[in-house]
């Protein structure tokens, strides 16, 4: 009321402040302005009155909502200390569980990581065992159990378990069994197959091979000569139970492709190239030579020891009786001096058929090393221009200067030695035939020597 009284009289104020009329106000506006402003203020404390319910209302309804909040979060509260309280007790009992079932399961665990292991171990022996050929299903079981990220099953460490026992008996046993082979021109074809233990494999066309992660058997592409090809047609045409020697490659067949990658003697002869081709020229030339006077002084020698025996009896096939045919002749005959110059001339033209080649096989012998030094600088030269243009990083590219280099030194010497043997060999038999004429010629001219002062 008070509070309305006092908005009335500040209203009439400035009313009466700003609107000053210049004549008095009458009675009954007074009264109409005083019953305003009482309903003014009337209508003010009715508004107030429903402000201040509404207020009321509100603060008790957000009260209200409040302690339904409080009590929601107190039950929130209550149910998340339960639900902690039974994850702790889940989580407790989870961790029992796992300690058993570690406890329970840690040799199994084990037992089936080895399994794991050897069949992995198994399988990469297998991926180039000739056994493959005959069992090339047991690659995939062997990847079953090893590729497994799961435990394995009792089925599978069975197959584990017989898979090795098989490839231990197969070990020790050579078997034959038909098979798909792949030729060298990439066709495949069923085949009889032979196979030592684990070790080798082969056909009746030669030596088969495994390649690695494959299961289907191929021939080498070059086959390995000489007792190993004897060996495996011996081995291959065999009957059952007969012991026979065999070829056992424990690499499983990569020692085969090496020795079946070596280059045969004509290879080897034409990495030397021209120079190798002319050092053997000039080395057969020596031999063909050194042959023919060794057989020439061969026959002469027999002839001269055959003519020793009957000196006085001179013959005109070799030298000796040649050289005694000169006593036989009148001149000189009376003149022992004239008789000596006679014989020496005598010896003197005899010794060049028996002394015929010797110079040109020491040529040979000097020649045939300094061709094989040519040949080696030339290699060197091709190896050093193979490092120019590639670079090094295939020794490939360069194989071919440096055997050309080792293969020319090589034939060298191996032309050269043997040419020294010959030769020294041939000088030995003609310094023995001249001195059994020089030794003969000086014996006749003693004798008439003798003669000739007895007379």
């Amino acid at each position: 009321m008070r509070r309305g009284l006092a908005v009335a009289l500040v209203t009439t104020a400035l009313l009466g402040g700003s609107l000053m009329a210049p004549a008095p106000v009458a009675a009954q506006d007074m009264e109409s302005l005083l019953q305003q402003i009482r309903e003014s203020g009337r209508e003010q404390q009715r508004i107030n009155r429903e402000r201040e319910q509404r207020f009321l209302r509100q603060r008790n309804e957000r009260r209200s909502l409040l302690e339904e909040a409080r009590a929601e979060r107190n039950a929130a509260r209550a149910r998340a200390e339960r639900v902690r309280e039974e994850f702790e007790d889940g989580q407790a009992r989870i961790n029992a569980l796992k300690e058993k079932l570690n406890e329970a399961s840690a040799d199994l665990g084990r037992a089936y990581t080895a399994a794991r292991s050897t069949a992995g171990d198994l399988r990469a022996a297998a991926r180039t065992s000739p056994v493959t050929t005959q069992y090339p299903e047991r690659l995939e079981k062997l990847s079953a159990i090893a590729d497994n990220p799961q435990l394995p099953t009792l089925t599978q460490l069975e197959q584990l378990w017989f898979l090795l026992v098989e490839d231990m008996t197969a070990t020790g046993q050579v078997a034959r069994f038909e098979a798909p082979i792949t030729t060298v021109l990439g066709n495949r074809r069923q085949a009889e197959l032979m196979r030592v233990g684990a070790f080798s494999a082969f056909s009746e066309d030669g030596y088969v091979l495994l390649p690695e992660g494959g299961t289907v058997a191929q021939l080498l592409p070059s086959q390995p000569g000489g007792r190993f090809t004897s060996a495996a047609e011996g081995f291959f045409a065999a009957e059952s139970g007969a012991l026979l020697p065999a070829l056992i490659d424990p690499s499983r067949g990569r020692l085969l492709e090496v020795e079946a990658e070596k280059p045969d003697v004509a290879e080897r002869i034409a990495q030397g190239g021209l120079v190798g081709y002319t050092i053997l020229g000039i080395g057969s030339v020596g031999l063909i030579l050194a042959v023919l006077q060794l057989v020439y002084l061969s026959l002469v020698g027999g002839r001269v020891r055959r003519q020793l025996q009957a000196t006085d009896q001179p013959r005109t096939d070799n030298p000796l009786g040649r050289v005694l045919g000169v006593v036989s002749q009148e001149h000189g005959r009376d003149d022992a001096e004239l008789l000596e110059l006679h014989l020496s001339e005598a010896v003197v033209k005899e010794t060049p058929r028996l002394e015929r080649f010797q110079s040109l096989l020491k040529l040979f012998v000097a020649v045939a090393p300094l061709m094989g030094l040519l040949g080696t600088v030339t290699g060197m030269i091709l190896t050093f221009q193979s490092i120019t243009l590639f670079g090094t990083g295939d020794p490939k590219l360069m194989a071919g200067g440096i055997s050309q280099a080792l293969v020319t030194t090589v034939l060298g010497l191996c032309v050269a030695i043997p040419l020294l043997f010959l030769n020294s060999l041939l000088g030995a038999r003609s310094r023995a035939l001249v001195q059994t004429l020089d030794e003969e010629s000086a014996l006749v001219l003693a004798q008439r020597l003798e003669g000739d002062s007895r007379a």
